[in-house]
């Protein structure tokens, strides 16, 4: 049976809302909930009081009080992501862009607006493009990829491991996942605070967004051009050699796709990962005990904190149902992981944990999933990993409760995550990770005299006291481990 709630397209044609003073300003035009503004502060408790009013599919208003719909349950998410004859991710069929109540400078107009990318695209010429994105994530060697995260990872523990404290989000979280992309792009010389930054600044929506973007558009221009002339063993060169003939453009573009995706993506996943196990002592007793593996806690981390909160946007190529909603040629639907992974008939108990569990919405589905999900998995696992090694006794500085985030639309951020461990020194990047550094090896040329203490000008020289020699004890085995134990190590690159 059809729902007779308002949809979308008729919201729009509803009347006038309360003036912004007023409480019930949090509802637009036929009552219908906006995400944005005052009533969205929360959306995680909105997206649950939309499950009540409306069921697995509401109406809600975007920025302009532009109608959409946005699918909160499980099985409607998945049915819209694996349905491209009914759902397509082209946005020039969307009925409000095509009635022009999407101007050019709406604030969501980067995530919407249609771009000649795999993303967008459809039939054949997502074939093409998407085939040439498939085509170079297949080149990449995961053994060298995690040896890559392992040594990024010392790198940025070396540079607060001195200090017994540091901020986790800012000094760790968002520059991994950047350093190892600019890695795999073979663009490792870009890699800086400033790229970071710029990033960072893009996805905010900042005033400078514009600019950082143009800054992220310009270093992929010069990575495109030098490898056109020169390929390597690269991402960016094996997307410009593969056969589907991609245009400088269009690789550009790619280039783009991959590295900010990824690295929002990837940033939150391991903010989120690292919160889990600060925060949950029970989970920390876990991964402790060896109950629970670092990829297992990535995976319940994906589970409660996807990356993206949702992903804009999918349109409706000519009128159907879902959810009980009747949805209309040309209307607009995101696709929400986050409510969707808390969809009460798949997780009737949050508390429970979905270990084993990958049916988690996190990384999208159908002709669109997320190509580079084992990159993300990559980071966030040896990351942790690599962290927890260095700083066992790493803890929390404040009370859980006084973390903060940023939230948006389509995702949920962390801002900082503070913590305090005993000081330690620096350690060789290309070394295992380890609780303690390794002492200063002997140079090969270094002779040891026995005796360091300086001479008395016009004493003799004095044998130094015999010193007691105890029996020898025969030496002790090295303890190899077992072939599990020497399997993960090779794994992990050490």
């Amino acid at each position: 049976m059809t729902s007779e709630s308002p949809t979308p397209t008729d919201a729009a044609d509803s009347a006038i809302g309360p003036p912004p003073e007023c409480p019930a300003h949090a509802l637009g035009p036929g009552g219908v909930h906006r995400l944005y503004g005052p009533g969205a502060a929360d959306l995680r408790s909105l997206y649950e009081t939309l499950r009540e009013q409306h069921g697995p599919v509401a109406p809600v208003l975007l920025h302009d009080d532009v109608p959409m719909w946005v699918v909160l349950g499980h099985a409607e998410n998945l049915q819209l992501v694996r349905s491209p004859t009914q759902f397509s991710r082209d946005s020039r069929i969307w009925t409000p862009l095509r009635d022009g109540a999407v101007k050019p400078d709406h604030p969501l107009m980067p995530h919407i607006a249609w771009q000649p990318i795999c993303s967008h695209a459809e039939g054949d010429e997502h074939k093409r493009l998407r085939g040439a994105v498939n085509g170079a994530m297949t080149t990449i060697d995961f053994r060298s990829l995690r040896r890559h995260i392992n040594r990024y990872s010392q790198m940025l523990v070396n540079r607060f491991c001195e200090e017994g404290e540091a901020d986790l989000v800012g000094e760790f979280a968002d520059h991994l996942p950047m350093a190892v992309m600019c890695e795999l792009l073979g663009m490792a010389r870009e890699y800086d605070d400033r790229i970071v930054h710029a990033a960072r600044d893009m996805l905010k929506g900042t005033e400078t967004a514009i600019a950082s973007n143009q800054y992220i558009v310009d270093a992929l221009g010069r990575l495109a051009a030098e490898r056109r002339a020169r390929p390597g063993k690269d991402l960016a060169s094996y997307l410009i050699t593969h056969p589907a003939g991609l245009t400088d453009e269009e690789v550009r573009e790619h280039l783009r796709v991959v590295l900010i995706a990824a690295y929002e993506a990837t940033a939150n996943l391991l903010a989120n990962a690292l919160r889990m196990v600060l925060t949950d002592r029970r989970f920390r007793a876990k991964l402790n005990g060896g109950q629970l593996t670092v990829p297992e806690a990535v995976e319940q981390s994906l589970w409660d904190e996807p990356p993206f909160s949702t992903v804009f946007a999918y349109f409706a190529k000519q009128d159907t149902e879902l959810g009980g909603q009747r949805i209309r040629r040309g209307d607009g639907l995101l696709f929400a992981p986050a409510p969707g992974n808390v969809d009460p008939r798949v997780r009737p108990d949050l508390t429970e944990g979905m270990q084993g569990n990958r049916s988690h919405l996190s990384f999208g589905g159908g002709p669109h999933e997320c190509p580079g999900q084992d990159i993300g998995r990559a980071i966030a696992d040896v990351g942790v990993d690599a962290l927890l090694l260095r700083l066992p006794d790493v803890e929390l500085a404040c009370p859980a409760e006084e973390l903060r985030w940023t939230e948006s639309i389509s995702s949920r951020h962390l801002v900082e995550l503070p913590v305090v461990f005993e000081p330690r020194e620096q350690q060789d990047v290309f070394q295992k990770p380890s609780l303690h550094a390794l002492p200063r090896q002997r140079s090969v040329w270094e002779i040891s005299t026995g005796d360091s203490r300086p001479s008395v000008p016009g004493s003799a020289a004095q044998p130094p006291p015999p010193v007691p020699v105890e029996p020898a004890l025969p030496p002790e085995p090295v303890a190899r481990g077992g072939a599990w134990q020497r399997l993960m190590r090779w794994w992990r690159g050490y």
